[in-house]
């Protein structure tokens, strides 16, 4: 079974270094959080808001270890007037036996706002 497995961050600057981090960091966490091994993973899309522009994030998942041939690809995101600022989501799509409702999306920073179900369902998990 192919699942979806959502995340979005937050960057406080459009600058190369943040924007690697910080989708490294969302990445590593939404992976942990649903048992995910790289083999697993069919593909992810990585949509930044269109103020984003200093670096691909998905040269990030790409660098992570066992990462290199998961296929990658980044987008813009709608730019939709008062949508939220300098935010990262990935879609993953992932082979797993976890049930639809067993899956962790991951919000972090600023982000935890666009799904505050979601995101209290994440960290109830892991407290």
């Amino acid at each position: 079974m192919i699942r979806g497995v959502r995340g979005a961050i937050t960057i406080t600057k459009d600058e190369a270094p943040e924007i690697l981090e910080q989708t490294r960091r969302l990445v590593l966490k939404m992976a942990k959080e649903n048992g995910i091994e790289p083999d697993e993973v069919a593909s992810v899309i990585v949509s930044t808001t269109t103020d984003i522009s200093a670096a691909f994030p998905a040269k990030a998942v790409r660098t992570i270890e066992g990462w290199t041939y998961v296929p990658v690809m980044c987008t813009h995101e709608m730019d939709v007037p008062g949508s939220m600022p300098l935010c990262i989501r990935v879609m993953m799509h992932v082979n797993t036996r976890l049930a639809q409702d067993k899956i962790q999306h991951i919000y972090m920073n600023d982000a935890v706002k666009l799904r505050p179900d979601l995101s209290q369902k994440s960290q109830v998990s892991q407290a």
